[in-house]
């Protein structure tokens, strides 16, 4: 029974062991995912958290929250790259009829005049319909954006600017934000700061190589004691 109850409690140090380096290796992932976002538009980088009793559920007690804040704004003075300088999120409605939220404000029209987004999702006014020219503009610099999201067009025939419709911003949980400070000609990368991110990952290597030296010398003790029983 002493030696049954010594391999028992072997086998639970192993199974620990595992648990924790896949712990470690999600927790490397999120954090390879942020670096690997640092250069992609409207990216917000995710913050990992381990619930109470990580010990005994294992990697379920593993989730993400997003980090809203404002990333970094550069200048591309192409008239339809959008970026919100405060906290928000554009509205685009996808193929499928779904409303998605997304700070990728690289935008687009096509020949109806629609705004689309980068993959062809319609983007929405505040009223929660698409966006739509009454008439194509000779150049994309006859739109103007204003940091509210009021979308004007040049009209030559009549020699000034005319409203269309205002772009839909809103928060996380779809209220709409009123002052969404919308910079046209400019586009938001990530949040992402690589330092940051690489010092937070250094734990987890620590911790996942000492679980793994534990587990061979665990792995080792098991192995030596079910060759003692099958010698005897």
């Amino acid at each position: 029974m002493l030696l049954q109850g010594t391999v028992s409690n072997a086998q639970r140090g192993i199974h620990d062991s595992i648990g924790a380096m896949h712990m470690q290796m999600e927790l490397m992932g999120i954090g390879n995912a942020n670096v690997q976002g640092f250069d992609k538009v409207g990216y917000q980088r995710k913050d990992p958290v381990v619930s109470s009793f990580a010990d005994v559920i294992g990697i379920h007690a593993l989730s993400e929250s997003v980090d809203d804040r404002v990333g970094r704004i550069a200048e591309t003075a192409q008239p339809l790259d959008l970026a919100i300088a405060q906290k928000g999120y554009f509205q685009v409605l996808n193929k499928d009829g779904t409303i998605q939220l997304t700070r990728d404000g690289r935008f687009k029209i096509n020949e109806k005049g629609e705004l689309l987004g980068l993959e062809d999702q319609k983007v929405l006014t505040q009223g929660g319909s698409p966006i739509v020219l009454p008439f194509m503009p000779e150049s994309l610099k006859d739109l103007k954006v204003d940091k509210d999201g009021k979308l004007f067009i040049f009209n030559n025939e009549k020699r000034k600017l005319e409203y269309v419709d205002t772009i839909s911003v809103v928060s996380s949980d779809g209220k709409a934000v009123m002052q969404p400070d919308i910079k046209q000609g400019c586009l938001e990368f990530s949040n992402v700061n690589l330092a940051q991110e690489f010092l937070e990952m250094l734990p987890y290597r620590k911790n996942f190589d000492a679980n793994r030296q534990l587990f061979r010398l665990q792995n080792e003790a098991l192995t030596s004691a079910i060759q003692q029983l099958a010698s005897n």
